[in-house]
């Protein structure tokens, strides 16, 4: 299990994996507990790891035991909680409110989807929670935990299916 633990900005961490630490952005919220859509908060909690996706234009395909998958032009994530698609990947366009992955930054250049609400989903609860990459200005993330691409790709090359993140 890999843990991240935060800095004593509410903002930044540390992913620990045996005595590697990568340092992270966290949500502009910080950690919480009690996650709901929108609120800029990382949520905490262990995660299993499903699927990676990455944009074969711009990086190559990391290496890792878990599903890879390229992100095409039309590829999103809804974030609509009224919708039945919420927290699931769609086609854009579509008709409810949707996070475009083919983005114009990097930040969705490579990115791990976590098991946060998608098994077991909970309207309004939180969408689209990745780990990806840092953006171009180091700012936090929406709710996402964000590292340098060169610390993600090693943490890619160490994890294995159904191993967790724990926040």
């Amino acid at each position: 299990m890999y843990l991240c633990t935060i800095s004593d900005r509410a903002t930044t961490g540390q992913l620990i994996c045996g005595h590697r630490r990568f340092s992270c952005q966290l949500g502009r919220s910080g950690l919480s507990a009690l996650k709901f859509e929108g609120d800029g908060a990382t949520p905490v909690g262990s995660w299993p790891l499903l699927a990676v996706y990455y944009r074969a234009d711009r990086v190559a395909r990391p290496k890792t035991r878990l599903p890879v998958k390229i992100i095409r032009r039309d590829d999103g994530w809804c974030d609509d909680p009224q919708d039945r698609n919420y927290n699931r990947p769609v086609t854009l366009p579509f008709p409810a409110s949707a996070e475009k992955l083919w983005r114009d930054d990097h930040a969705y250049d490579l990115l791990v989807v976590l098991d946060y609400n998608f098994s077991r989903r909970s309207m309004n609860r939180g969408s689209a929670i990745f780990l990806h990459l840092v953006h171009d200005d180091a700012r936090p993330t929406a709710g996402c935990l964000a590292f340098a691409e060169k610390d993600l790709r090693q943490i890619l090359r160490r994890l294995v299916p159904a191993e967790k993140i724990k926040i």
